[in-house]
């Protein structure tokens, strides 16, 4: 690493502080993942797992043998946490939880992806020259600022994440008001808000304060003078959303972020100790990776259709909580032989939540249904199909409707990774 003038660079403590804060955070997400029963539902007990499209070899993250995979990922949390031979605990973490990531999309949640994403950035930063076991063992010297850019990376990851979830919310199920008198009028239970959350006035107010908070919350925490408004803003809607939408570390991975906005709380006048650059080379792969995550949540406007219904080009795309779906599904089996058809018992193959990802999300449907055929296969059957005998899908609320063509044989249907529009994935008749 080269050494830049000391007036292009910035302290490396709110970095080496928030490292701190990080791997603690995904420590408590890996240990309290088995306490809470989570790996148990999402990887134990399950008789198939969905991992992401292609990767059904991530299969093999399943089983008893999980606990001691979360328990390895949280030791190298706290391997982060404390600086502990950095880059390789740093690895493991973003290895494992990525793993982890990739193999469970039942449970797909948008701070899971952030904390993929988070990991491999603090990978790649200088994160454990200040504050960790490395500097004490003299693995590493000592920094007291580095390159701009690693901590501007880790801003812009999270304005990146705000301002998309602004620009999502702009949609006919969210300005009207759909999804919150579905999802919030379901947790009136939530002590100490619930009272106030089923209130139609509250809603209303929130539908467009959710859009200008996501949208300039993060700019305001940019600018100095608005910064400390911003903070407690953050403050008070993370908690919010802790309490009533129970999500897990997210609120509070975005506030342990905010350390890395207030720089000048970490000045430093130590000219004898090293300032950190990144190569040219890292500084590439980062542009690239970040154009990357600009144009992905974009993709679904060239696919026809209601994201929000199809689900295509949703994943990855920071579209949280704008959708609450229920639905039904009745799928049968055709020996194309023999000509015998039989209904599938789902709760014989899936658990409850499966059982609602397939009614609801075609790309379920279409792991499942290649599952299926896959095993009448292995039992000699080797011309069946599966086929949807009926298919009714709410989307926040509204009249039920067919999600799923029939007469089509999804086992050999098309899939587009959520790249264009399978036409086995019926429009909404009502979409504006």
């Amino acid at each position: 690493m080269t050494t830049p003038p000391a007036e292009h660079a910035e302290p490396l403590a709110p970095l080496a502080w928030f490292r701190i804060l990080f791997g603690a955070l995904m420590a408590v997400e890996s240990f309290g993942a088995i306490a809470t029963g989570w790996v148990g539902r999402a990887f134990v007990e399950p008789r198939l797992t969905f991992p992401l499209h292609g990767l059904e070899f991530l299969r093999v993250l399943s089983g008893p043998a999980m606990y001691g995979y979360f328990v390895l990922m949280g030791f190298a949390a706290l391997g982060v946490a404390a600086g502990y031979r950095y880059r390789a605990s740093g690895t493991l973490l973003a290895l494992l939880w990525t793993g982890a990531y990739l193999g469970q999309k039942s449970h797909y949640n948008n701070h899971y992806y952030l904390a993929v994403l988070v990991c491999w950035w603090m990978v790649a930063l200088p994160a454990h020259r200040q504050r960790s076991m490395d500097v004490a063992a003299g693995r590493v010297e000592r920094a007291s600022s580095c390159s701009p850019y690693a901590l501007r990376i880790l801003r812009w990851q999270l304005l990146l994440v705000f301002v998309y979830a602004a620009i999502a919310k702009l949609y006919p199920g969210w300005l009207n008001g759909d999804y919150l008198r579905t999802n919030l009028g379901a947790k009136g239970d939530r002590w100490p808000l619930g009272t106030l959350i089923v209130k139609p006035s509250f809603q209303a107010f929130t539908v467009w304060a959710a859009i200008l908070f996501d949208a300039f919350v993060i700019p305001a925490l940019m600018w100095r003078r608005t910064r400390i408004a911003a903070l407690l803003g953050l403050v008070a809607f993370n908690l919010f959303n802790s309490i009533v939408f129970r999500i897990g570390i997210f609120p509070y991975m975005v506030l342990a972020m905010t350390v890395l906005f207030f720089p000048d709380c970490w000045r430093e006048d130590k000219a004898r100790e090293a300032h950190v650059a990144l190569s040219p080379r890292l500084l590439k792969v980062m542009a690239i990776f970040a154009i990357c995550q600009l144009a992905l949540p974009l993709r679904h406007h060239l696919i026809p259709g209601d994201v929000n219904w199809t689900e295509e080009g949703h994943r990855m795309s920071w579209r949280m909580m704008l959708r609450s779906k229920s639905g039904v599904l009745n799928l049968a089996v055709t020996d194309h032989r023999s000509g015998e058809t039989w209904n599938v018992r789902l709760l014989d193959w899936l658990s409850q939540r499966q059982k609602q990802r397939i009614a609801v999300q075609p790309e379920f449907l279409h792991r499942f249904a290649r599952d299926l055929r896959a095993h009448y296969e292995g039992l000699g059957r080797d011309d069946v199909g599966v086929y949807v005998t009926h298919s009714a899908v709410s989307l926040n609320g509204t009249p039920s409707q067919p999600l799923y063509r029939l007469g089509v044989d999804i086992s050999r249907a098309s899939w587009s990774h959520g790249l264009q529009h399978d036409p086995w994935v019926l429009h909404r008749t009502d979409e504006r």
